[in-house]
């Protein structure tokens, strides 16, 4: 798998586009505040944090997590906005997570980073992370590449009944479509899902 840390270190970081997500801000203007809970909000995979810092907008703490050294210093060498915080850390990892807990976690550019057969682990790990009610949000890239090109990823594909079988488990998906605001190149290729922690989901182990 790719070195994080040599990417940001050497400036190879072509999934950063120096501002927010914006089907993240899509899904503020049309959900809201409200969508969060009151607790803080976990960003895994930040990079630099800008993510982390539209969130912030809002008044709510958020923690953005990555494993890439660089990528953390960078996010805290920017203005804070608002109750950001920053940490270095793995969200697979099980000694993270442990005694954590968020009211909310966005998911952009990590699910799609990781080895594919990791993907029930971060199911997983989102359902340990959030209480009953909690939600999980994100912008899913579905089709980063173009026809005839082979899914060697990162980013890797991922389709919308592969996402929702697995945190079916744990979730029930309360919104999802296509975003009309996307970076440019992305357009049609990505989704944003909305799931809620289902209120008796027990996480094993």
């Amino acid at each position: 798998m790719r070195d994080w840390e040599e990417c940001y270190r050497t400036g190879d970081t072509p999934w950063d586009k120096g501002c927010a997500a914006p089907p993240l801000l899509e899904l503020i203007e049309r959900l809201g505040k409200e969508l969060w809970g009151g607790g803080a909000v976990l960003v895994p995979g930040c990079g630099f944090g800008h993510d982390v810092r539209a969130l912030a907008e809002l008044g709510i703490p958020v923690v953005g997590l990555d494993i890439a050294e660089t990528a953390v210093a960078g996010a805290q060498e920017i203005p804070a906005i608002g109750a950001e915080t920053y940490e270095i850390g793995d969200f697979l990892d099980a000694a993270w997570r442990a005694g954590r807990r968020f009211s909310a976690i966005w998911e952009h550019t990590c699910f799609c980073a990781i080895d594919p057969a990791q993907r029930q682990e971060y199911a997983v790990a989102a359902a340990e992370l959030l209480g009953p009610g909690g939600v999980l949000a994100g912008v899913f890239y579905l089709t980063p590449n173009d026809p005839g090109e082979e899914d060697e990823g990162p980013p890797f594909n991922a389709s919308v009944g592969e996402i929702d079988g697995l945190f079916s488990p744990w979730f029930e998906r309360i919104a999802g479509w296509v975003p009309d605001r996307t970076y440019p190149g992305r357009e049609g290729r990505e989704w944003v899902g909305v799931f809620r922690k289902l209120p008796y989901a027990r996480v094993a182990g």
